[in-house]
C-alpha cells in the first residue's frame, strides 16, 4: 500500500498535465467545429494510452535516467580527468541525439522533400544518403555542444558568451545558407533535444556542477541543452550549404 500510494500520485499528476490539452481538443470538437468524435472509443482508448505513457516516462526518468547520469558524472568528476569528462559528454550528446525518435522522422520527411525539389535525386540510395548525412550532423553538433559545456562547467566560464557568439554566428550563416535548408535547420534546435537527450544531459550537468568545488549546481549546472539546441542550428545550415550550395 505504501509503494502503490505515489504511483497513484503520479499516474494523476499525468493525466493532470494532459488535462489542458483534453480540454482543448473537447471544447474545439464540440464547440466550434459543432460534431461528436468520429471514433469516441478509439479516442477513449488512446488518451488512455497517453497517460500510461507519460506516467512511464516520468517513473523512468526518476528511477533509472536522472540517477544514472547523476552518477555517471560524478564518477568522473571524480577521477579528475578533464579528457575523459569531455569525451563521455561529447559520446553522450552524440549517442542520445542519433537515438532520437523525433531527429529520424524530421530527417526522413526532409529528405524526401529535398529529392521533391531536386536537390538530390529521387533514388532510395541518393535519400538514404542525405538522411544518414543529416542525422549525423545534428548529432555531431549535440556531441560537440555537450563537450564544449562541460568545458564551460570545469572551468567556470559564464554561459551568456557562449549564447551570444553561438547565435551570432546563427545569424551570420542564415544569410548565406540555402532558403531550402533554413527551416529545417531552426527546427533541428528543437527536435534534438527532446525526450532521450534531455534527462541524461541536464542531470550530467548537475551531477558536474555538484561535485566540482567552486561550482554552483543552480548556475553552473544548467545551460547545457541550451548549447545543445543551439549548434545543431548552425551544423545543419553547414550541411545544406554543401547539399544545396552557398546563397549567392
Amino acid at each position: 500500500m505504501d509503494l502503490l500510494k505515489p504511483l497513484l500520485h503520479k499516474l494523476l499528476s499525468a493525466f493532470l498535465d494532459i488535462l489542458p490539452i483534453i480540454a482543448v481538443i473537447i471544447f474545439f470538437q464540440l464547440a466550434v467545429i459543432q460534431k461528436p468524435f468520429p471514433d469516441i472509443e478509439q479516442t477513449v482508448s488512446g488518451l488512455i494510452l497517453v497517460v500510461l505513457g507519460l506516467f512511464l516516462f516520468i517513473l523512468g526518468l526518476e528511477n533509472a535516467l536522472f540517477p544514472m547520469g547523476e552518477r555517471l558524472a560524478i564518477q568522473f568528476a571524480q577521477r579528475g580527468n578533464v579528457l575523459w569528462l569531455v569525451l563521455f559528454g561529447f559520446a553522450l550528446g552524440f549517442s542520445t541525439t542519433i537515438a532520437e525518435p523525433a531527429l529520424t522522422v524530421i530527417a526522413n520527411k526532409a529528405g524526401q522533400i529535398a529529392a521533391d525539389s531536386g536537390a538530390i535525386q529521387n533514388k532510395t540510395e541518393s535519400i538514404s544518403s542525405f538522411v544518414y548525412g543529416l542525422r549525423l550532423t545534428v548529432a555531431f553538433s549535440v556531441g560537440l555542444a555537450i563537450a564544449i559545456g562541460v568545458i564551460r562547467i570545469v572551468k567556470g566560464w559564464h554561459l551568456i558568451w557562449f549564447i551570444l557568439a553561438g547565435y551570432g554566428l546563427i545569424v551570420l550563416a542564415t544569410f548565406f545558407a540555402p532558403k531550402e535548408i533554413i527551416g529545417i535547420a531552426y527546427d533541428s534546435g528543437g527536435i534534438t533535444t527532446s525526450t532521450i537527450t534531455v534527462p541524461l544531459v541536464t542531470a550530467l550537468g548537475i551531477g558536474l556542477a555538484t561535485t566540482i568545488r567552486g561550482r554552483n549546481p543552480i548556475l553552473d549546472g544548467f545551460g547545457l541543452i541550451a548549447l545543445a539546441s543551439l549548434t545543431p542550428i548552425l551544423f545543419v545550415m553547414l550541411f545544406g550549404m554543401v547539399v544545396y550550395g552557398v546563397e549567392g
